[in-house]
């Protein structure tokens, strides 16, 4: 070997190494635990599953050495749980093992003859999850340069897979969301298109709405209004299939000078959707195609014109993990069945592939339930043991450990945990996936310790209370006690991590912290997140902790995380809110406006957390009228969600009592609240008397609400000057 292929080799290796960590190296095998940390350990570890966080939660919990696999702790590590989409590990490790790294996926590109002119351009797919409309785009041109000026007919062939198009468990839940995209051996942009929706330039005029890409396949409904600047922001996209066609369609409010949004749905005809988009793409690159796009087969004589290639099969990997990217472990899956048991590839064959390899990795046949590749529903068991022996099995198989392990989401840098342990010893030294359900959370990887000690875990919380902070918080303590096991104090610490922050009293310097948060909030600006994610670590006292969560969603509106941080952020306690009003003094309402336009989107979360302010709003008369007029807003972007949210809600009395006021304040005699009322009120059941005494209700409280207004200005209620509507063309921070 001459000299640059040593050189070569040493930098491969270096690369390699630092691949599979993200996890610090040592020279030496790393050292077993102390007994003392192991101690230590165990006791954070046993104080968090105890915490408050997981109380009525089914958690099965295993901590080993990595190298000897010695148990360092066990919590029900053998109960067999949902792992959500830990169900990943599983798939892409098969995948990894039976296809290798260099695997890449290929789209076939046939003609009956060579030539300019083609009566048929035949499209085989061989799954690709990766094919995107940019990709599209410089295959047609690919196509051009090789000589085709004309075609007939475009000739889709999606025979590699089988014609489901729904996995196991993706039947648990209906809905147009990108994450249910269907599977099919030719796919575009994951089977899914963008919407871009934009306010028009004054009240009364239709929104913006566009789709990328854009072809003759879609059916766009615009049935957008652009309002006033203070009104509250609702976009309500749907994706309906046609016959050979999708309609979409786009519904709500824009506040003139809104923010423009991008949201995703789902498409249910993979094949066309790829073969129209192809077929305009070729347009602009001068090819012609003068017949049908439809789906059929590609004869064997077809002369083969251009193969495009993915990226290698570990990089596939890397984005779905990091991403935990469900319509990818799908295709994953299949294009696994394909290839080991011929085509057409199906769940069924993905399955049975996958099973063989975890048999031979540790996992018996028979031991566990996988159904599908993502781990999407109810469909799946797994114990925290059986994937801790997967975890070990994939770190001792060299050629593929640097890219299963890269593949993992690295704490509080990347990935599906970029923003979580932030703050902990956990940050850069724990790598892991996690699974996120309703009721379910799970957290499976590596993490090496202050000493260099290299740990394997796995960690599943099923009937967590609820989706939201505490059991992630809790999780998320376990990750930072291993990161800090044999550091002196550092397991308390994490162990702090899994509970709510303590109340601290609130420093002088409050107001002027305030001030800063709004004012970052208000900017809009993503850039600003990492120092907010800061404040919020720091931050003990719950008011400042909320304002600084606010900000965060007001930096990122349309981010799952920043709405989710937002939300958790909301104190149980009313009073809460109360203290952040006292600290504006008067400037604005925050933490009410942002909640409100969250529950004018129809968020139920949201509209519990708003109805969850009526005991703050009864003690203050001014916060009552404030709050009342919110719910006006709300209710009209949202009425049927309103209606839901207030049955069986505890401030409903509350609740209705503001809603009237504001209703009779707003002099609106075709506010749609009353109307969605009446309609459950026509109905039958229980939930038709509920709606009909809820109604009789609110037109008494609107009666008397509306003769106090009447009444001598001596004797209306107190209603604080920032109750007034933001005037014209002066959007609200963040859009809303």
């Amino acid at each position: 070997m001459n000299g640059t292929g040593r050189r070569g080799g040493v930098v491969a290796r270096a690369l390699l190494a630092c691949l599979a960590g993200g996890l610090a190296t040592s020279p030496a095998l790393a050292a077993a635990l102390s007994p003392e940390a192991a101690r230590q350990l165990r006791e954070s570890l046993d104080r968090i599953v105890a915490s408050a966080a997981l109380a009525g939660a089914r958690a099965g919990v295993l901590v080993a050495e990595l190298e000897s696999g010695a148990v360092v702790y066990a919590h029900d590590a053998d109960e067999l749980l949902n792992p959500a989409s830990n169900v990943k590990l599983c798939t892409t490790a098969a995948a990894l093992a039976r296809l290798g790294p260099e695997y890449r996926f290929e789209t076939e590109f046939r003609v009956d003859a060579p030539g300019k002119a083609a009566r048929s351009l035949y499209v085989r797919g061989k799954g690709d999850p990766t094919l995107t409309t940019e990709r599209l785009w410089a295959i047609a041109g690919e196509l051009s340069l090789l000589g085709l000026s004309t075609v007939r007919d475009l000739v889709l062939d999606d025979s590699w897979f089988d014609a489901e198009r729904e996995g196991p468990g993706f039947d648990q839940e209906q809905g147009d969301r990108a994450y249910l995209a269907p599977a099919s051996a030719l796919s575009l942009n994951f089977n899914a298109v963008a919407i871009h929706v934009a306010p028009g330039s004054r009240p009364g005029e239709r929104g913006r709405v566009a789709l990328e890409p854009m072809s003759d396949f879609f059916d766009l409904r615009n049935e957008t209004v652009t309002v006033r600047a203070s009104a509250r922001r609702r976009v309500v996209p749907s994706s309906v299939p046609l016959e050979g066609r999708q309609r979409i369609v786009v519904q709500g409010r824009l506040p003139v000078g809104g923010r423009a949004q991008v949201v995703w749905r789902k498409i249910d005809h993979p094949v066309l959707y790829l073969g129209h988009t192809l077929r305009r793409l070729l347009a602009l690159r001068g090819v012609k195609v003068t017949g049908r796009v439809r789906r059929g087969a590609a004869p064997e004589e077809a002369v083969l014109l251009h193969v495009a290639e993915s990226e290698p099969l570990g990089e596939v990997v890397r984005r779905l993990n990091k991403t935990s990217n469900n319509f990818v472990a799908e295709q994953i899956l299949k294009t696994l069945g394909a290839e080991m048991s011929g085509p057409p590839g199906s769940w069924p064959k993905g399955v049975e592939a996958a099973e063989a390899f975890l048999a031979s990795a540790g996992l018996p046949r028979g031991t566990y339930v996988m159904k599908n590749g993502s781990g999407l529903n109810d469909s799946n068991r797994f114990s925290a043991r059986q994937l801790t022996t997967l975890l070990r099995e994939m770190w001792r198989r060299f050629p593929l450990m640097p890219e299963f392990v890269g593949s993992l989401p690295v704490a509080g840098r990347d990935g599906t945990i970029r923003w979580r342990m932030e703050g902990t010893d956990a940050v850069g030294r724990l790598r892991a996936k996690t699974g996120t359900l309703e009721s379910v959370t799970s957290l499976s990887g590596y993490a090496e310790t202050q000493g260099g000690e290299r740990l394997v875990f796995a960690v599943l919380v099923n009937d967590a209370p609820s989706r939201g902070a505490a059991a992630v918080r809790a999780v998320d303590a376990m990750g930072a006690a291993l990161a800090a096991a044999g550091a002196k104090e550092r397991p308390g610490e994490a162990v702090a991590l899994g509970t709510a922050p303590s109340p601290s009293p609130a420093p002088s310097d409050a107001k002027a912290r305030l001030q800063t948060y709004r004012r970052l909030g208000a900017a809009g600006d993503r850039r600003n997140l990492p120092f907010l994610r800061t404040a919020l670590r720091t931050e003990g006292d719950p008011a400042m902790r909320l304002a600084v969560a606010e900000a965060i969603w007001r930096s990122d509106p349309d981010g799952d995380t920043s709405r989710r941080t937002f939300l958790d952020g909301l104190s149980a306690d009313p009073d809460t809110v109360l203290r952040l009003r006292a600290l504006a003094g008067g400037d604005g309402e925050p933490a009410l406006d942002a909640l409100a336009d969250l529950a004018a989107e129809g968020l139920p979360e949201a509209l519990a957390r708003l109805l969850d302010l009526a005991p703050a709003a009864a003690r203050e008369p001014a916060l009552l009228d404030i709050w009342g007029d919110a719910l006006v807003e709300v209710a009209r972007t949202a009425p049927e969600e309103t209606l839901a949210a207030l049955r069986g809600a505890a401030g409903a009395d509350v609740a209705t009592r503001a809603l009237a006021r504001g209703l009779a304040r707003s002099g609106e005699r075709d506010h749609p609240f009353p109307a969605a009322v009446a309609r459950i009120a026509a109905e039958g059941g229980e939930a038709a008397d509920w709606a009909r005494a809820l109604a009789a209700r609110l037109d008494e409280e609107t009666r008397t609400a509306a003769a106090a207004l009447r009444a001598p200005a001596a004797s209306a209620p107190a209603r604080s000057p920032n109750a007034d509507p933001a005037p014209a063309g002066e959007s609200r921070p963040g859009g809303g």
